[in-house]
């Protein structure tokens, strides 16, 4: 649903293991200290960039050098303290390469937590330890849950300021754990932390000798993201028909994109959908040769056995495991647009994979307060940040899986035609 900085693939490309990761958590709950102090620890940022912001604390009369000012680069956030859009931001350790999604806490900005969270391996969720959870940590835990982040770390932050009291943290952690139990978070992490001072960031600290777990920078490299994937269902949705454009190459036809999900190896037997003319893979091709198999999140080219018409937006798979081929979508959406709400009957653009076609509304079946996980029935329309079930019918099929089987397959967006903006993101629950 949203660009970073680097793209996974290219990443893997190169043989780096690269981990996304969203922050959230309330206003001055610290989540710009926190990245700050990551960059700072972690020796990201450059000797012209610390004196900016020992500059910037001085002139704010802050009596230390405020880290969070590293990444609230909007002059608004700067102005009031706060983290208002999505902050992409890039570091790397030997052992692994990051990118980091700050996100505003705000209710308001729900839609930011949704992007910024829409392709994140981890979501890390800091809590004030002086004011325990609130209802923004509940918020953005169930966020999280629904765009189903496999990996959960709770940052009980400014520990400092209540004396490093064990049970102030151990309330918190159980307050937490018994709340995340009814949601669908598999691996949950809490860790004490005072992000200002650094303890428990880069290294564990002697101030907290109670904490036997590992240090958030160490848990960071070390969270296992590979079984993440799904290596299962193979899904390949093709961006592009490269045909040599040389008069010496006739017979060349590839089918370039980037794997959804799966494992695809040159002999295998794979469908075209939504054709359903079948054939074998005869090579996979990279900008740097043949390969023996791709996975996801590779850009390869595929090469098939046989002459097929396969065009932009079909997608190969696997002929006795296929995606739904489905114009009746059921999913649920975060409405993104500030001048018109989602209403039944509206008509927009859906871009699926790298399929688009278009939409239109055949029902709303409740808005979700995402505080409370009440269901609205009787809501006719959803306004910007709010969250909803919806029903949509599409012009022609899209090939797809539910979100919570295949996250790349099983998202969407929504755009109105006549600005070309994004107004929705969705996840689908049910194709048929």
């Amino acid at each position: 649903m949203s660009q970073a900085v680097l793209e996974p693939d290219a990443a893997s490309s190169r043989g780096m293991d690269l981990l996304r990761f969203a922050t959230a958590g309330s206003v001055d709950d610290g989540k710009s200290t926190l990245i700050g102090r990551l960059l700072f620890d972690t020796k990201t940022i450059f000797e012209d960039q610390l004196e900016a912001v020992e500059s910037a604390s001085a002139s704010r009369g802050d009596e230390y050098t405020n880290l969070a000012l590293l990444t609230d680069g909007l002059r608004a956030e700067r102005e009031q303290g706060i983290t208002i859009d999505v902050a992409y931001r890039y570091f790397a350790t030997p052992r692994r390469k990051f990118i980091i999604a700050d996100t505003p806490g705000h209710i308001q900005y729900t839609r930011n937590m949704v992007t910024g969270a829409s392709t994140a391996d981890l979501a890390l969720i800091l809590v004030d330890a002086r004011k325990g959870l609130v209802e923004q940590s509940r918020r953005h835990a169930f966020l999280t849950s629904l765009l189903r982040v496999p990996h959960l770390v709770l940052c009980v932050n400014k520990m400092d300021l209540v004396d490093w009291d064990q049970k102030v943290f151990e309330r918190i952690a159980d307050e937490f754990t018994s709340f995340a139990a009814k949601l669908d978070a598999p691996d949950l992490t809490i860790i004490p932390i005072s992000a200002l001072n650094g303890d428990n960031i880069a290294s564990r600290s002697e101030n907290s000798p109670w904490y036997e777990g590992p240090s958030l920078l160490h848990h960071l490299e070390h969270v296992h993201i590979a079984s993440d994937r799904n290596l299962v269902d193979v899904r390949f949705p093709v961006q592009y028909v490269i045909r040599p454009q040389s008069t010496t190459v006739t017979d060349y036809r590839g089918y370039a994109g980037q794997v959804a999900s799966g494992i695809l190896k040159p002999g295998d037997d794979v469908m075209v959908l939504p054709s359903g003319l079948t054939s074998t893979i005869a090579a996979i091709e990279t900008a740097d040769g043949p390969i023996d198999e791709a996975f996801p999140p590779m850009s390869v080219t595929v090469r098939l056995s046989d002459e097929i018409d396969i065009s932009r937006g079909d997608m190969i798979c696997r002929p006795q495991n296929r995606p739904a081929v489905a114009q009746d979508i059921e999913a649920m959406v975060c409405w993104m647009d500030e001048t018109a709400p989602l209403r039944v009957g509206g008509k927009y653009a859906i871009k699926h994979t790298t399929r688009t076609a278009r939409t239109v509304v055949r029902g709303l079946q409740y808005r979700l307060d995402v505080n409370t996980l009440h269901r609205d029935e009787t809501a006719g329309e959803l306004s910007l940040n709010e969250i909803g079930r919806v029903k949509l019918r599409t012009t022609v099929p899209l090939l797809a899986d539910e979100y919570r089987r295949n996250r790349t397959t099983g998202g969407f967006i929504l755009i109105d035609e006549s600005t070309n903006r994004t107004v929705g993101a969705g996840i689908i629950i049910e194709a048929r």
